[in-house]
């Protein structure tokens, strides 16, 4: 009875030690769990945040190309019903223009075109062209300009002249075509300003 007794302490104290053992190891690993989730909490929160902020920047690059997008659109349709009316403009002022009286007025501006364009060339040995309309009041004006001759030849154009140097090397286009397509981006842009288009 006495081995019995023994062996049931020594099987008891076995036990107990096992026990022992595996609830130290259980806690182990249990406290160690509970150090990699409380390490992992951080970085979890923080790649969230990083989600979160990517979400939120992606959704606002968005908004920003569908705002943008129509915004691109009304300033296109403000620019071209912008330019359809410059057009209009433009097209009545050469009518008026190709319909003018080519005395007076007239012939003081072919004067001025004359002179502007002498100046510009840097010689008043010059050849003036100019159309069929035009040439009595430019003949008359050409006088005033020693060296300046009137070509036979007549150009196509709504008035005002082109003057080439006697030698032929440089040209001067003063027709009031040029002149009007030389100030056309000027107008435009003063109108577009006025308007609060193409800003």
């Amino acid at each position: 009875m006495a081995s019995n007794s023994a062996l049931e302490s020594t099987i008891d104290k076995i036990l107990k030690n096992t026990e022992k053992n595996i609830l130290t190891n259980i806690k182990s690993g249990l406290d160690e769990s509970q150090q990699k989730l409380d390490d992992a909490i951080p970085k979890l929160e923080s790649e969230y945040d990083k989600i979160i902020s990517n979400g939120k920047k992606e959704a606002d690059k968005i908004e920003k190309q569908i705002t943008g997008a129509s915004d691109i659109g009304v300033r296109n349709k403000q620019l071209l019903v912008l330019e359809e009316a410059v057009e209009r403009v433009f097209s009545s002022a050469l009518e008026q223009i190709a319909n003018a009286d080519r005395s007076g007025d007239y012939a003081n501006l072919v004067k001025t075109l004359i002179n502007e364009a002498i100046q510009i060339l840097g010689t008043s040995e010059v050849t003036i062209f100019t159309n069929t309309k035009d040439k009595d009041v430019v003949q008359s004006t050409i006088s005033q300009f020693s060296g300046a001759k009137l070509s036979s030849e007549t150009i196509e154009c709504l008035g005002g002249i082109k003057v080439k140097s006697k030698d032929g090397a440089m040209t001067f286009d003063n027709t009031i075509d040029a002149r009007i397509e030389r100030l056309k981006p000027l107008i435009r842009k003063e109108i577009a300003a006025k308007f609060g288009v193409g800003n």
